[in-house]
């Protein structure tokens, strides 16, 4: 019947998160089930444009210094501020206004990530918590 969800529908769930030109994310608490394959879909439903107002979504993993990271981020131009190492769980690709991007990834064990826009100067309000039950 319409509307009722097939049972692999169970193993996975899809988030949708916005961003915009006031360097916001529409949600600043995502809540999912440890081992599930999660679909998230970025959307930057600004005008600017990428190198201007730039927006990515970084998942980082448990522990890590989020002020460390984002200053390395600041200054990894080339990699769309992603600095070397193994400090993600997973990323989007950076995106301009209009732009869209989706990953999929499998939510990790149970526990508080953050995640944040690593654009120089936009993680302190683009930030969150995932956190996986």
């Amino acid at each position: 019947p319409a509307g009722q969800k097939k049972s692999d529908d169970n193993l996975s769930t899809e988030i949708v998160l916005n961003s915009n030109d006031t360097m916001k994310f529409d949600k600043n608490i995502i809540l999912v089930e440890a081992g599930k394959l999660i679909t998230l879909t970025l959307n930057h439903n600004g005008k600017f444009s990428k190198r201007g107002m730039g927006h990515n979504f970084v998942l980082l993993k448990a522990g890590i210094d989020v002020a460390d990271f984002a200053l390395r981020a600041a200054r990894s131009y080339s990699s769309d501020y992603i600095p070397e190492g193994d400090e993600t769980i997973t990323y989007t690709k950076l995106l301009g206004g209009g732009e869209s991007d989706t990953i999929k990834f499998v939510a990790p064990k149970k526990g508080f990530y953050t995640y944040i826009c690593s654009f120089p100067g936009h993680w302190q309000l683009m930030k969150g918590k995932l956190i996986v039950k």
